[in-house]
């Protein structure tokens, strides 16, 4: 495995007590920075915590992303914990479970589309004050193929992530001269506990689009990921990077 040089580094990770966002926190601790995770779950997140803190320093807050104040508050904390921010990675993310776009009832809609896009432009505008202060930052945002194509059965999940991607390249112009950069990733799926909340049609029909014939692993996907966050990536800004086994071909 490569060295991802991150030493000194505060990584903040929303949905960092599970699923991909757990395996960046892996591999941003095993590559010298320290790590605030952010999620809604508090009895997971304390749980991940006590795992985390045997590879180093790792704080963690319960917070409703899609609460302006709430995120306001755990900014201020990480920064009181932490001395600074200089990597942002979007992780939290629900799919609103699977149904034909006339189906879905618009409570589930507005949810999923909540906490997919609102929650990561609350992020993005409560952190990069801190980032312009310190000359420095990161952010990644974890968006998804369906957001370039368009899931059927997911049209709440496929235009939360299609939002996302409008988000990152729009940020990624305002900040470019600023030195901090905005990438998107998009994966294809990756088998986490994501997967419960889907039907086995819809599995089976991610699977069937993905070339390689099996599903993304978490662990691969924090290679790219913090990639992006490091100062390693210093021309790549705006951009959306595929981590999708060879369905995305544009």
């Amino acid at each position: 495995m490569n060295q991802i040089d991150l030493a000194g580094r505060v990584v903040v990770i929303t949905g960092g007590a599970r699923g991909i966002g757990y395996a960046v926190a892996q591999r941003a601790l095993n590559s010298g920075a320290s790590v605030a995770l952010w999620d809604i779950d508090a009895e997971r997140l304390a749980r991940s915590q006590r795992e985390l803190a045997e590879l180093g320093k790792v704080t963690a807050i319960t917070v409703e992303l899609t609460q302006e104040a709430a995120v306001a508050q755990a900014v201020e904390q990480t920064v009181a914990d932490h001395g600074a921010i200089d990597v942002l990675i979007n992780c939290a993310g629900i799919t609103g479970g699977n149904g034909a776009t006339w189906e879905l009832e618009p409570d589930i809609w507005r949810r999923v589309i909540d906490v997919n896009l609102i929650g990561p432009y609350l992020t993005c505008r409560a952190v990069v004050p801190q980032m312009l202060k310190q000359g420095y930052g990161r952010i990644v945002n974890i968006a998804s193929v369906a957001g370039k194509e368009g899931n059927p059965n997911a049209s709440h999940y496929s235009a939360s992530k299609a939002g996302l991607i409008g988000l990152t390249k729009s940020l990624g112009k305002e900040l470019a001269t600023r030195n901090i950069l905005v990438n998107a990733v998009t994966p294809a799926a990756a088998k986490t506990e994501i997967f419960d909340s889907m039907s086995q049609q819809h599995i089976d029909y991610m699977l069937s689009k993905i070339p390689m014939n099996r599903f993304l692993l978490p662990q691969e996907a924090a290679s790219l990921i913090l990639w992006l966050s490091s100062e390693d990536c210093a021309f790549s800004t705006g951009s959306v990077f595929d981590l999708s086994g060879g369905r995305a071909t544009y």
